[in-house]
């Protein structure tokens, strides 16, 4: 790892999606769990005498949580994941650059016509 034309870049990356995926989660995760409690538990005496330490709700909320998590991202996984990898390659310029090669070399096997539709719409997406 030198420090060549994309070092600080690829730091800057790097430190963006430290932060991102994470740092932010966690924070994000603590800040939930200090509100819910605040309001939830502190303002109505009847959440407040079945759990009045914040270590115990924090405690039973992740408990409850991280299955949940599990749950929502296999379903995403499962139903969302390739709508989403397709919508993204859409807009790729990079793998428009190479189904565009790729078609170049099979020329053959296509008409003049839809090599053509095809060159188009990948350079709109190359052009983004």
């Amino acid at each position: 790892m030198g420090f060549g034309k994309t070092f600080i870049k690829r730091r800057w990356f790097d430190g963006r999606t430290g932060t991102t995926v994470y740092l932010l989660f966690a924070l994000t995760l603590m800040n939930f769990i200090l509100i819910s409690y605040r309001f939830l538990i502190e303002g109505s005496p009847l959440f407040a005498n079945l759990v009045s330490d914040l270590t115990i709700f924090s405690i039973i909320f992740i408990v409850t949580y991280i299955p949940i998590s599990i749950l929502i991202g296999y379903w995403h996984r499962k139903t969302q994941w390739k709508v989403e990898l397709a919508i993204k390659m859409m807009e790729n310029p990079v793998n428009a650059k190479m189904f565009r090669t790729i078609l170049d070399v099979q020329t053959g096997k296509a008409s003049d016509e839809e090599i053509k539709e095809f060159r188009t719409f990948l350079m709109k997406i190359e052009s983004k």
